[in-house]
């Protein structure tokens, strides 16, 4: 079976208002303890080498693009991290076209926008995070990819890259990687399996939804396998160690590394802004590139097709057609109109949580007005369609 590990180059909980709310509450929680903890000491971004200690991934993501944006332009640096369970997808990437939601509320996971491109990932605590920042002029996605390679090699694994900069293992995927490159620094990340979860992988990374064209960045499905088919000692710990090692000697690195906790980095302003930008529907959906979805449903009074187009998540316009209708000839032109004052500038996929909105409230039904009926059933069909879940 293929899945997508990670192909090339901004997210409330992409699914649940419940799954927003925890992680929500978590972000107010470190933000009161840091506030109120006047012993805590601020994170510095004048290392080389640092492990975060936390499993938070909208704390690490924010993290990386801080230590990105303020560590010294000259200096080479590798962050090493790992999450909790959660999706993430590339900064020009589509959700709906990416993801599977009812897996994800199922098993109550997240996903996340990262801020540089590439394809949809999972992160768990059997996969591990590497991100190598760089001067730009230095940089060589090639050189880095081979750094990471070494690393691998080094616990007896006879890995590869491929045409991608992917590390392979045979005909398998073990790693992808994206990068973002601003003003004079730039950054290589990407993921190593070592004991993942692979059909929890699978399940989160197949999409649902069809017939939608995006300009969004689509994934590549490649096969998958976890290091750990190769090698027992392809763990956190020791694949951490080789790449430390590596970096080490690659750019003459001899400062200890910094252990990077999560008080310490919510300390600092930047970073908190940044993890609650993450949790903001404007970042997770607002980001998403204009697409359109058309669907079909048979409805016991006529075959209805609706064109969707969106843009940054939010719905321009709902074209509606129909054929084998009883309503007569009028009809179609009435629930285009009524639909496009319904629906035009709602959320894509969260139609009912725009307060403000006139559709936020789900149309009365009339048993005495087959109009009004068949306004509701359209309304539902495209509610549904349309969930984020």
């Amino acid at each position: 079976m293929y899945f997508c590990l990670q192909a090339t180059r901004r997210a409330a909980p992409a699914f649940g208002a419940n799954i927003f709310s925890r992680w929500t509450q978590r972000c107010q929680q470190i933000r009161r303890f840091s506030a109120e903890t006047s012993t805590a000491q601020a994170i510095d971004s004048d290392h080389e080498i640092y492990v975060s200690t936390s499993i938070n991934p909208y704390f690490n993501l924010s993290l990386e693009d801080w230590l990105f944006r303020h560590s010294p332009e000259t200096k080479p640096l590798l962050l090493i991290y790992r999450d909790a369970p959660c999706v993430v997808i590339g900064r020009n990437q589509n959700p709906w076209t990416e993801l599977n939601f009812p897996a994800l509320r199922a098993a109550n996971t997240p996903f996340l926008r990262r801020r540089s491109g590439g394809g949809a990932v999972y992160h768990d605590l059997g996969n591990t995070n590497f991100s190598i920042h760089l001067p730009r002029m230095s940089f060589d996605r090639h050189a880095t990819g081979r750094l990471v390679l070494r690393a691998v090699q080094s616990l007896g694994i006879d890995a590869h890259l491929n045409d991608r900069n992917d590390i392979c293992v045979g005909l398998e995927k073990v790693s992808g990687s994206a990068y973002k490159i601003v003003n004079k620094r730039a950054y290589h990340h990407g993921t190593m399996l070592l004991t993942t979860q692979l059909s929890a992988l699978g399940d989160f990374l197949r999409p649902q939804a069809k017939n939608i064209i995006t300009k969004g960045v689509a994934s590549v499905r490649s096969p998958v396998c976890n290091l750990q088919k190769y090698a027992a000692s392809a763990m956190h710990e020791t694949f951490t160690s080789a790449v430390v090692a590596e970096f080490r000697k690659e750019y003459g690195i001899t400062s200890e590394l910094c252990t990077a906790t999560e008080s310490q980095g919510t300390a600092v302003d930047y970073i908190q802004r940044g993890m609650d930008e993450l949790n903001t529907w404007e970042w997770a959906y607002g980001q998403t590139p204009s697409f359109t979805h058309t669907m079909a449903h048979a409805f016991p009074w006529g075959d209805v097709v609706a064109q969707i187009n969106s843009k940054h998540g939010l719905i321009l316009d709902v074209s509606l057609t129909a054929k084998n209708t009883r309503m007569g000839a009028t009809f179609i032109k009435d629930l285009n109109r009524q639909c496009q004052a319904l629906y035009t500038g709602q959320r894509y996929g969260h139609l009912r949580q725009n307060e403000a909105h006139p559709a936020a409230t789900p149309l009365t039904r009339n048993l005495g007005n087959e109009w009004t009926e068949a306004l509701r059933d359209v309304d539902e069909w495209l509610l549904r369609t349309t969930s984020a879940g």
